[in-house]
């Protein structure tokens, strides 16, 4: 049995979930868990213990957090991210960066979040996600969350921003764009 800590460059398209079978599997461990979970689209590292170190994974979740990606504004979707249906569009063409970088400095610092509805945040020992898939909706608490850097930039592209984000376990990116 195999001790210790494997950094997983999870590639979009796979649940966190998925890549812990895959390093199961991998290195023919029972018991294998991650430090946190990143959304299927997103890519990035992900924190997988392995034996004995899945006890001390506790201590990583907690731990501050960065993120880089990508903003497209003008358009609302069910599930805040590229991944899901538009439900609304905007007209953007008026927003300037320099607007864009003054929203995103309003979020600095301790915040109040409510989690998105496909998120795995449990609300009555079910998942938001699985109630979302079956078309559900129910409300959410606000939960507190630290943002301790949120940069951002135009891209040649019109209407998208490169972010970069520096927060807390628990805060979700969707949201703080969609905000």
């Amino acid at each position: 049995m195999i001790d210790g800590l494997a950094v997983v460059d999870k590639p979009a398209g796979w649940t966190s979930h998925d890549a812990v079978a895959r390093c199961r599997k991998i290195f023919g461990q029972k018991r294998v868990g991650h430090s946190g979970t990143l959304d299927p689209d997103a890519t990035g590292v992900l924190l997988v213990g392995l034996g004995r170190v899945t006890r001390l994974l506790r201590f990583l979740t907690v731990l501050p957090k960065c993120y880089v990606g990508e903003v497209v504004l003008g358009a609302s979707t069910t599930t805040l991210d590229a991944g899901g249906d538009v439900v609304e569009r905007f007209d953007m063409t008026a927003v300037t960066e320099s607007a864009i970088q003054r929203a995103a400095a309003a979020f600095i610092g301790d915040i109040e979040q409510i989690p998105p509805m496909v998120s795995a945040v449990k609300v009555g020992g079910r998942r938001l996600h699985e109630l979302a898939r079956r078309g559900e909706e129910i409300e959410r608490a606000p939960r507190p969350v630290r943002v301790d850097r949120f940069d951002v930039a135009a891209t040649a592209e019109v209407g998208v921003f490169a972010i970069e984000v520096n927060c807390s376990s628990g805060t979700y990116i969707r949201s703080l764009a969609a905000d």
